[in-house]
């Protein structure tokens, strides 16, 4: 695992775990946050429950993904194929998210800068990753 692969995958799952806690928090009205740092609309009911539609989705891609992290850690060659799925989730939530501004005609710099990037970091890596796993797996020929 490249060394971008994995600050890549470190930054976005812990990222957004911590995201998630704090989002938690906020509802729980545990924490206040400054409403510049909420996206358009943040207290419509219904945009409440579309962000809160992404927990799984962003939780699964960060579990797997630093799953991924912990095999390559410990030699274990399925690595390639958690980090194959975290990706692809990953660059999926950050694909929906800006469809989603993209359709109401919202423009918020930093949440689509956000978003575009999580779109598309991991498309440097996928094709690779593919690669790799299929040649590992391909038996030598005789």
């Amino acid at each position: 695992m490249s060394i971008s692969l994995r600050i890549g995958l470190v930054v976005t799952d812990v990222g957004f775990l911590a995201y998630w806690c704090l989002s938690a928090l906020f509802a729980a009205r545990l924490v206040n946050v400054p409403a510049e740092w909420l996206f358009a609309d943040y207290h419509d009911a219904r945009v409440i429950a579309w962000n809160w539609s992404f927990l799984p989705l962003d939780v699964a891609f960060s579990i797997i993904g630093l799953a991924a992290i912990r095999r390559y850690q410990k030699g274990d060659a399925s690595w390639r194929h958690l980090a194959i799925i975290s990706l692809v989730l990953s660059s999926t939530a950050g694909g929906m998210a800006v469809s989603y501004w993209a359709l109401l005609g919202a423009y918020e710099p930093i949440w689509l800068e956000i978003n575009l990037a999580l779109f598309a970091w991991p498309l440097f890596f996928i094709p690779g990753l593919i690669r790799d796993a299929a040649a590992a797996a391909t038996p030598p020929a005789a």
